[in-house]
């Protein structure tokens, strides 16, 4: 008997169905016919199959070869949603792409991407993710976002802070923590960001976290009124008492930055409630109000307030609160640093293969020179060959049409 044992993955037969769960959040099927023809099996325990009669490496490759196929059809628990699993062998690159994966836009600050997932429904949210998005989404395995982010580290060969700033929320990544700790080992790292709802949190989570002195927690607060809180959330079970102790747990504990998103007719008498809290925290995190803005593929309830009106109001805060509001790149230390060549450039017409479906309808993912690029209005056909002629290649993220 061979017996097969997986961290990331759980299994639960019922009937003549094994349901695969995905880091507890995504899910799929296998008929067990498909698995009686490797050999006969069993669930052991949640983690962990039997099968007899073949050796363990047989086992391990014949299952992996079901289990592959059979992710085409992973789901997200939460929406119903499809998802795309982007792990070593999945032959997906981690570049190239603004929801996956790493973003390297030149600076000291890299963004990583493991997961796009949420929640909440936030009525501002500027890729209208949540609850109720229909877009395909995407989970990247942890050791192939370490690998690949590491080798671009050794690039650019200077300090860096890493942001784990996600379409969504961050804390549905099971596999966050983990990640966290691998992180906080590179010497290179100085400094690890992560935006939060904090719903997710729970002080036991929240000590975890804090053994890694590199770890910054950036919360969203847009409202202390709980019925306009749960309003903006788009959800009723949005508990900003919650939020608050997790907020203030966490000021005790470690970095902290607190950033309300000012929307103008919504929540624009909660900023200074909001900023007299802070001021009531035993330590005091920094704050910093962002403007709402709107993007084209957003929820967007209001009109963005301009610049010169948004700054004047910060400084009249500033000095009624006398507070620091208005933060600027020095303050996060943000600089200029090796740039990632790219392979190809806007308007090159490059030969790529399809991988999977992209973020929005009729929009898939290709592949070329170790890159991802984005292809609109594109019928998504796996492994096929097309030529795309870019249209956007700044910073790595690249987007084209078929020609």
């Amino acid at each position: 008997m061979s017996k097969i044992q997986f961290e990331t993955l759980a299994f639960q037969q019922i009937d003549n169905v094994l349901h695969v769960t995905l880091l507890k959040l995504f899910t799929t099927s296998i008929p067990t016919e498909e698995l009686e023809q490797i050999a006969p099996f069993r669930v052991i325990d949640k983690h962990t199959l039997s099968f007899d009669k073949i050796d363990e490496d047989k086992a391990h490759t014949k299952f992996g070869f079901v289990l592959e196929k059979h992710f085409d059809t992973l789901k997200n628990k939460l929406t119903g949603n499809h998802v795309t699993y982007v792990h070593r062998n999945s032959g997906i690159p981690l570049i190239g792409n603004v929801a996956f994966g790493i973003v390297h836009r030149d600076s000291s600050i890299i963004e990583i991407k493991p997961i796009t997932s949420c929640n909440l429904n936030c009525m501002y949210c500027s890729i209208s993710e949540g609850i109720s998005s229909k877009k395909n989404d995407f989970v990247v395995e942890k050791d192939y976002l370490v690998e690949e982010l590491f080798k671009l580290i050794k690039f650019v060969n200077e300090p860096v802070e890493i942001h784990v700033g996600v379409q969504g929320e961050p804390f549905l990544y099971e596999d966050l923590i983990p990640l966290l700790e691998d992180l906080q080992e590179n010497n290179n790292i100085h400094t690890i960001s992560v935006d939060t709802n904090a719903t997710l949190l729970t002080k036991e989570k929240i000590d975890s976290i804090s053994r890694n002195n590199k770890v910054q927690l950036n919360f969203s607060l847009d409202a202390l009124d709980e019925n306009l809180a749960k309003k903006i959330a788009g959800v009723k079970n949005y508990n900003i008492t919650h939020v608050k102790d997790m907020i203030a747990y966490a000021s005790e504990k470690m970095k902290v930055i607190v950033a309300p998103v000012f929307v103008q007719g919504l929540n624009d008498t909660e900023m200074e409630k909001i900023i007299t809290w802070i001021k009531t925290l035993p330590k005091q995190p920094r704050l910093g109000i962002q403007n709402f803005l709107r993007y084209k593929t957003g929820r967007n309830p209001a009109q963005s307030l301009v610049w010169s009106t948004f700054y004047t109001m910060l400084q009249e805060w500033e000095k009624k609160f006398d507070i620091k509001l208005q933060l600027n790149k020095e303050d996060f230390n943000v600089r200029k640093v090796k740039e990632l060549p790219r392979p190809f450039q806007r308007d090159d017409v490059v030969p790529a293969i399809i991988k999977c479906l992209d973020r929005f309808p009729d929009t898939v993912i290709a592949v070329a020179k170790d890159r991802t690029i984005s292809v609109a209005n594109c019928p998504f056909v796996k492994d096929k060959r097309i030529n795309v002629k870019l249209s956007r290649d700044k910073h790595n993220v690249f987007v084209g049409k078929v020609v």
